[in-house]
């Protein structure tokens, strides 16, 4: 391969990376904020709450006060247009998860589902729907 193809190669990767981070910061915090959550067609879970995200390259920490309850140990991820976020939910002897898994896309929160994980199964379900960023 000549000097010119190999340099042309690597200022192409070094310009392919550079679009990459830039990009990524900007993607989270398109969510960081709160989100009004509504669980519905649930046996157990039913109701709105408020899922406050924050963090920055696609990743960070996640908060719910839901009813009367606050869970302040969370994390999320936005990859390939999904949102994933997962609650921990103190109970007796160990924790469980409560998942909130939706379409994310441009700054904007859609539809999707919730799951409350205890004792390593699935304990309730429902569907899940997001309000307008930093609505409560």
């Amino acid at each position: 391969m000549r000097f010119t193809q190999r340099v042309a190669i690597a200022a192409a990767a070094a310009a392919a990376t550079a679009a990459l981070s830039s990009a990524a910061p900007a993607m989270a915090n398109g969510y960081t904020g709160s989100w009004p959550v509504t669980i519905t067609h649930s046996q157990r879970s039913n109701g709105t709450g408020c899922l406050t995200l924050s963090g920055n390259a696609g990743a960070g920490t996640a908060s719910l006060v839901f009813g009367s309850q606050k869970y302040t140990y969370g994390s999320f991820v936005v990859v390939n247009g999904i949102l994933v976020s997962n609650i921990t939910e103190p109970l007796y002897g160990q924790n469980g998860a409560l998942m909130f898994v939706a379409h994310a896309s441009h700054g904007h929160i859609g539809h999707g589902v919730f799951e409350n994980i205890e004792g390593g199964s699935n304990f309730d379900y429902g569907a899940l729907a997001f309000g307008m960023k930093n609505g409560c």
